[in-house]
């Protein structure tokens, strides 16, 4: 549509979905958000096996089996290291996206999410559950980074009014990620005592598909233009990313908040939360993250299978109701990808919010009713399914878009740096305390 005038002031063209917009989506949530979802419940299918390994490792290191407290503690780290280490990612993300930009933040990463990849895969081999130990609080430094970082490139590359249906792909491909791990999981793939090393090892691949191809796209407009000052790369990054000549309206607005924003500089962690002006941005983006964790949708993925088999659930049909539970998940997130920008953010929060305060209620009654109703497994499951349903719709993919839409340029770093450290600070208390609850 060609940019026309209205009543005398230019009327701003809509953005469309261009290949280079898509592919630099599509191969930036594949490369990092999906290792994200992978490595959430990569661990929940062969922890029998794994479990196995550690204490035939005991057993052959001091001549005794393990205890079943040291047991449940030193698994209880395996998963709980993960978000453990996303938190310390998540406090790299500043220093990073300011010194390297978001595309070669992105790039280092991906570096690095190879090495633990290789370690998980030669476990067994070095006779080590530290090794798996280390390396899961590795590749959650690369996760804490890529899961600020992802939202944050991509809804820089997008235009306002795809910004919303864009900002949720990194969601869905997380889901993806979470579902990929669930069917690898079933035991006659890789869930079993010979795939599972395999099975973690593979992480590593979506991390070499994207250094290999996210270097031919465009690092985002707004931090060369803003942070780096390099106009000439940001016209020609805006011009390849809107597949046509005519920027000007979108760059214009780009220098006008360059220019408002060089006398308040760079925003430190510190800077940003001693703002009052951007108060209430703060606390909302610290209550969804709480409110997305401590709900305890990560406890389903990374200890699926556990539950179900609490919840009376046969063994032998317990991973395909997993598998049926992530792929829930990912249509639920598609679903969202098409409806956020008709109905808006809030309303999918609060909505999502309230199915998962149902789905709690009605999931109780059903476990107290578990041992006297035969059918009673079936409600639980029906329960958890919809509990998913309601945290896919809203507060899974909703607090990385608002987070993105609520902050300027200067004070998007720092406000992830927040939002990230919440996030993974309460994934890692549900991730830690939860086998011991269970218990």
């Amino acid at each position: 549509m060609a940019q026309t005038e209205e009543w005398g002031k230019p009327v701003e063209r809509r953005g469309r979905l261009t290949a280079v917009l898509v592919l630099a989506t599509l191969i930036s949530g594949f490369g990092s958000s999906f290792q994200y979802g992978y490595n959430v419940a990569v661990v929940n299918s062969p922890s029998p096996f794994m479990e196995q390994f550690y204490n035939a490792t005991y057993m052959e290191r001091y001549g005794a089996p393990m205890e079943g407290t040291l047991l449940t503690l030193l698994w209880s780290l395996t998963v709980s290291m993960y978000p453990l280490g996303g938190f310390f990612g998540s406090l790299m993300v500043a220093p990073l996206v300011y010194k390297l930009g978001r595309k070669g933040t992105l790039l280092f990463n991906n570096i690095f999410s190879v090495v633990p990849a290789v370690m998980m895969g030669v476990s067994e081999i070095a006779k080590s559950y530290e090794i798996i130990i280390v390396a899961r609080f590795i590749v959650g430094i690369c996760a804490g980074l890529s899961s600020s970082v992802v939202p944050m490139y991509i809804g820089e590359l997008a235009p306002k009014n795809l910004r919303g249906a864009l900002g949720i792909i990194p969601q869905l491909f997380i889901t993806i990620g979470i579902l990929s791990a669930q069917v690898l999981g079933i035991r006659n793939i890789l869930g079993n005592s010979t795939g599972w090393t395999l099975m973690l090892g593979l992480t590593g691949i979506p991390a070499l598909v994207e250094l290999l191809l996210l270097p031919f796209f465009p690092e985002s407009p707004r931090y060369m233009l803003i942070q780096r000052g390099d106009e000439k790369t940001a016209l020609r990054a805006l011009q390849r990313l809107r597949g046509r000549e005519d920027v000007d309206a979108e760059l214009s607005e780009m220098r006008l908040e360059d220019q408002s924003e060089k006398a308040e500089g760079r925003l430190s962690v510190l800077s940003l939360l001693s703002q009052r002006s951007v108060r209430w941005q703060l606390i909302s983006i610290v209550v969804m993250n709480m409110g997305q964790q401590l709900s305890g949708v990560n406890a389903i993925y990374y200890y699926a299978d556990s539950i179900y088999a609490s919840a009376g659930v046969k063994q032998d049909v317990i991973q395909y109701v997993t598998v049926g539970t992530g792929a829930v998940n990912v249509f639920m997130t598609i679903a969202a990808v098409f409806i956020v920008e008709a109905v808006g953010r809030r309303v999918l929060l609060l909505c999502g919010f309230g199915i998962c305060c149902g789905a709690c209620v009605l999931l109780t009654v059903a476990l107290n009713f578990q041992e006297s109703v035969t059918w009673m497994s079936y409600g639980s499951i029906a329960c958890v399914i919809i509990y998913i349903i309601g945290h896919a719709i809203g507060p899974s993919p909703i607090p990385t878009v608002v987070t993105t839409e609520m902050f300027r340029q200067s004070a998007r770093p720092a406000a992830f740096m927040v939002a990230g450290s919440v996030h993974w600070l309460s994934n890692f208390t549900v991730g830690l305390v939860f086998p011991f609850l269970e218990n």
